[in-house]
């Protein structure tokens, strides 16, 4: 009987492990807010928490030191009877194979976040059905960072959990809360998932792993290889400008990735980056400034 026991124990242990694919850090702030007990915010964020970090979100076996890394900072601007308005900053990082580096892969800011929660009400996850704002929006963005994180380990790898992200916005229509429908603005969480799984968009994808797998992964191994691959990574995006100069997802990469990009190209093998900068000013003029203190 002893022996039994342990076993089940064994294999509890075992599913736990594989179960939970995020370490996310949720901050509520709520220093905008003109609100003398601040225990419905802290409640609202260990809620979070709690949530999105025990919710099992695919199928796939994740170990502990696999689960990826993200951050959900709530920035709360409004508080009244129970309803929330506020903006999310989403951010999610991948390790870089042979290295202590995380690189970004998502660096977001959602303004049209508005969501109704009463003090320890429980959140709850319904693939099949609108639970609340809240919800729909956390998980939302659940999916979004599995997908773009598969999608840097393998082509187009990230299609399953966009599919899933799009059911919560077709749910979604009838929220009273922004942000899920086309006329709700041109850069929403309608826009985002839409351009992710519109062939329209495919270099988005294809630069997205062929930035990660081919380049930042093998930086350790081939410093001068890895280069030449982070820079076709980049041309790859040329062809999504030349249909969309105003791509939502050109936006999405480079604030993720503008930083990073300098220091890439700032140091290291020597290479000839002249066509590549090129390219970024004309996809990228946003970051014009940037681009000109890459010293390649």
């Amino acid at each position: 009987m002893f022996c039994r026991i342990n076993i089940f124990f064994f294999f509890f242990l075992i599913t736990r492990s594989f179960s939970q694919e995020l370490n996310v850090e949720v901050i509520v702030n709520s220093d905008l807010v003109n609100q003398t007990n601040q225990q419905i915010f802290k409640t609202l964020e260990r809620s979070i928490n709690e949530f999105i970090n025990t919710q099992v979100w695919t199928s796939q076996k994740t170990l502990n030191q696999e689960k990826i890394s993200c951050s959900f900072v709530l920035n709360l601007t409004g508080y009244s009877n129970d309803r929330f308005e506020a903006s999310l900053q989403i951010q999610s990082q991948r390790p870089i194979f042979d290295s202590n580096y995380d690189s970004p892969i998502l660096n977001y800011l959602d303004k049209d976040i508005i969501f109704s929660y009463q003090e320890f009400q429980p959140l709850f996850f319904n693939q099949s059905r609108f639970e609340s704002n809240l919800v729909s929006i956390i998980s939302f963005y659940a999916y979004i960072i599995i997908g773009l994180d598969a999608d840097s380990f393998s082509l187009n790898g990230g299609s399953a959990y966009y599919k899933k992200a799009r059911q919560i916005v077709n749910l979604s229509q009838n929220s009273p809360g922004k942000g899920w429908k086309p006329s709700d603005g041109n850069r929403n969480r309608f826009w985002l998932i839409d351009e992710l799984i519109s062939n329209t968009s495919r270099e988005y994808r294809q630069s997205l792993y062929t930035y990660h797998r081919n380049g930042l992964d093998k930086l350790t191994g081939d410093p001068l290889k890895a280069k030449i691959s982070l820079m076709d990574a980049i041309r790859l995006l040329e062809p999504l400008f030349q249909r969309r100069p105003n791509a939502f997802l050109l936006q999405i990469f480079f604030d993720a990735k503008v930083e990073e990009i300098v220091n890439l190209f700032s140091g290291g093998p020597k290479i000839d980056f002249k066509e590549t900068e090129d390219v970024l000013k004309k996809i990228a003029p946003f970051f014009g400034s940037r681009w000109k203190q890459i010293k390649a």
